[in-house]
């Protein structure tokens, strides 16, 4: 006999990890309460609509891809040890890489979607900007550099995404920033 009720964190997880390999057209509600062995009732005591269900997924994918990120980066002692932090994190081969790729074509259709991404997008230039600066770099010089370091990691993805990579592609990716960025070690 199925649960009653799921967490809502148990639908936003499923719900990211479903819209990641199929987009729009995989949010079922009926199948995905199957997966989760509960009725389909329980997805709509946490969420009204589709649509909100998608904004919270989004909310999900922001807090647990930007601002964890951040966190995590904002932890080491120095802006040089924080980049390459910000590297190793960003570049790893994950699961679920696709869910910004059918994020941005929902988001054709949903402005407010639109927006969050764009939001996201400065964000991330925006973190990498201030990096850039505790490193040496001036203002302009910096606002460019962290721009084309996000458009690389967009490059990287979409040249990789169906790709397996050996262990040696982070090295490659290095070599690649540096012709971007020139990491300053930083005296004490």
């Amino acid at each position: 006999m199925p649960k009653i009720v799921a967490q809502k964190i148990d639908w936003l997880k499923l719900g990211y990890k479903t819209f990641s390999e199929k987009g729009f057209s995989g949010i079922v509600v009926e199948k995905m309460s199957k997966t989760l062995n509960c009725n389909k009732s329980s997805f709509y005591w946490h969420f009204k609509t589709k649509k909100e269900f998608i904004r919270e997924m989004v909310n999900y994918w922001v807090e647990n891809k930007t601002k964890k990120i951040i966190e995590i980066t904002s932890i080491e002692e120095n802006p040089t040890q924080k980049i390459n932090k910000l590297i190793d994190l960003t570049y790893r081969k994950l699961p679920y890489s696709d869910f910004i790729f059918y994020l941005k074509r929902y988001a054709v259709k949903d402005k407010s979607i639109s927006n969050i991404i764009d939001d996201v997008d400065n964000q991330r230039i925006d973190y990498v900007k201030r990096l850039l600066i505790e490193n040496g770099y001036k203002d302009n010089e910096a606002q460019i550099k962290a721009s084309l370091l996000y458009k690389h990691l967009i490059g990287f993805y979409e040249m990789t995404r169906y790709k397996e990579l050996d262990g040696h592609y982070m090295a490659e990716v290095k070599k690649e920033i540096l012709q971007i960025i020139d990491i300053k070690p930083i005296k004490n």
